[in-house]
């Protein structure tokens, strides 16, 4: 046992949770994997989320977690695991650009009276549910889900990849500020609340308050940095139209962002605040459902992403309580969704996809099905970029923040991450396959390892 001495047992068992956790964390593949050196990939039709056709007829084979080699020519690869596709199509895997581990599969009564661990424990279970939907990575804008995402890295849990943001940080009364209504006018010396404290949320007024928690999110490991700038429909004291942190305190977040080699994400839907945000350098401009014209061409000027997600007044609507101050914002953001995606569209802004699902384990089991709602606005193919190679640029704009150094991720190309999906037709014709994904995806792969496989 080394220097490890009786006359301490504290210090004892530190040191041997410390060592067992070590050799977990050793561990290199999934509970649920096939983890194999060399895996060829053959006959399948290629789309590598970015050209309008498919590569047919081809092999593609994975060496580690990389895609060592794409060609229409026999691969010789020895003591390959082979696999013959027979047909089906072989894509990149999907990126889900707005999700919240932590808040997706936990109604909301739970999640506000029960601890950081519970929430954690269910978020696994969630995400590992995400990646047999064809998932591969995620991008956490809300939340303290570090352990998790090291976790998941190292193999402990199943689950996509997360770009984590850590706390979503809001001004006084805005969208993320969680305290009660009775805890105005606030005194400088009270706790933080739950909340705060385990690093979901964090509220900051003023630009000294701004750099300050900016820089504790990217001190825990933050990807890109969360703020929010206007009001929000599931939040309790803000309305749609107002805007929140002044252009000064906007540009602190960005600035401190910067000088980290990353970028900003923004919660916000109207005119005045994204366009303050955009002015002061935010890249990504999350959700963005009541923006006019004018406002997506200084996005497209600036080279700012839209993060939007296919929010309807349909049978899958959040389920507010009926006549509810949320209920008519979200009736409200509805409404817009259809004008917003068809200008973005119009005005050639970069879009990604996202889900945004919050509270209802129910809604986030359908997160393909979102995905395949954007044919009502685009193509195939436009709607599988924002979920693949568009995404992949975006999150690459992370730069040395990101611990996904070896390749590009979201495309199908040699050097790339072997994130793939192999689908039982072709969703660049009928892109309603993907809201099937455990009918339809006979294989998913993340980091060159296999997580599902119905071909034998």
């Amino acid at each position: 046992m080394g220097n490890l001495s009786l006359k301490n047992p504290g210090r004892v068992a530190g040191k041997i949770f410390l060592i067992i956790l070590s050799l977990m964390l050793t561990m290199t593949s999934g509970f649920a994997s096939e983890n194999l050196s060399k895996i060829l990939i053959t006959n399948v039709h290629i789309f590598d989320g970015i050209n309008n056709e498919r590569l047919m007829n081809a092999n593609l084979l994975v060496e580690g977690n990389l895609i060592k080699q794409i060609s229409n020519e026999n691969i010789v690869a020895e003591g390959a695991m082979r696999i013959d596709g027979k047909g089906r199509t072989l894509m990149p895997g999907l990126i889900d650009m707005h999700w919240h581990s932590a808040y997706a599969s936990i109604p909301m009564s739970t999640a506000l009276t029960s601890d950081h661990a519970y929430h954690m424990l269910i978020a696994a279970k969630s995400n590992e549910k995400a990646l047999l939907r064809g998932f591969t990575t995620v991008r956490d804008v809300g939340g303290n889900v570090f352990s998790l995402a090291k976790l998941t890295d190292a193999g402990v849990y199943d689950g996509p990849r997360i770009f984590p943001s850590g706390p979503a940080i809001s001004q006084t009364s805005g969208h993320t500020d969680f305290r009660p209504g009775t805890a105005v006018p606030a005194d400088i010396d009270a706790p933080l609340i739950y909340m705060e404290r385990i690093g979901h949320i964090i509220v900051a007024d003023g630009v000294p308050e701004v750099l300050k928690r900016t820089r504790e999110a990217l001190r825990m490991g933050a990807t890109q940095v969360k703020i929010n700038s206007g009001g929000g429909v599931s939040s309790s004291f803000d309305p749609l139209d107002v805007s929140q942190f002044t252009i000064e305190e906007t540009k602190a977040a960005v600035d401190a962002a910067k000088d980290w080699n990353t970028y900003v994400a923004t919660h916000t839907f109207t005119d005045v605040a994204t366009q303050r945000a955009v002015e002061a350098g935010v890249l990504s401009i999350e959700h963005g459902h009541l923006l006019s014209e004018k406002t997506l061409q200084l996005m497209k000027q600036k080279g700012a992403y839209l993060s939007m997600q296919p929010i309807m007044n349909d049978e899958d609507a959040i389920p507010f309580p009926p006549g509810s101050f949320s209920q008519m914002k979200f009736i409200e953001v509805a409404k817009g969704t259809d004008t917003v995606y068809r200008l973005a569209k119009k005005i050639g802004v970069k879009t990604v996809f996202g889900t945004d699902t919050l509270f209802d384990p129910g809604l986030a089991e359908k997160q393909g099905k979102q995905l395949a709602k954007l044919a009502r606005w685009y193509t195939p193919v436009e709607s599988l970029r924002q979920a693949t190679s568009t995404a992949g640029e975006l999150l690459s704009m992370s730069g040395p923040r990101t611990p996904y150094l070896d390749g590009p991720l979201g495309v199908i190309k040699e050097g790339a991450y072997a994130d793939l999906i192999l689908i039982n037709g072709n969703p660049l014709e009928d892109l309603a396959l993907v809201a099937n994904p455990a009918g339809n995806f006979d294989l998913i792969m993340k980091d060159g390892k296999i997580y599902k496989n119905r071909i034998k």
